[in-house]
């Protein structure tokens, strides 16, 4: 296969769509390494890896479209997983690291609360 078998209508927005994919990976990519916090640093490569895989699903959609010469929508079902389990996957990540701060935190005021205790009474 060549890149005269797939026609224009199908290369162009496909290139495009790579592009702008590979961009937003890349964005969040430097988000991951960037930022400060566990909750920000996920943001990013959530946005990317569902953007991302996103547009180069719909690039692989044109394409197939094109050399088939018939709508092709299989990956439009893997879309949708992503789009679906990846924000959700993150949202619960970011549950669970603050939990385990707020955990942390009781901790370390038990432990003051512990520690001023017999100062007090002495």
């Amino acid at each position: 296969m060549t890149g005269a078998d797939i026609p224009l209508w199908a290369a162009v927005p496909a290139a495009l769509l790579l592009v702008f994919g590979g961009l937003l990976t890349v964005t969040g990519s430097l988000g991951l390494m960037r930022l400060p916090s566990f909750q920000a640093r996920m943001h990013g490569p959530s946005m990317g890896n569902t953007l991302g895989c996103g547009c180069v699903l719909f690039a692989s959609m044109f394409v197939a479209s094109g050399i088939a010469g018939r709508p092709v929508v299989h990956e439009l079902l893997i879309t949708v997983f992503i789009v679906i389990t990846s924000p959700a996957t993150a949202m619960l990540l970011m549950r669970a690291s603050i939990y385990r701060g707020r955990q942390k935190e009781k901790e370390k005021e038990a432990a003051r609360e512990s520690a001023q205790e017999p100062s007090a009474a002495g």
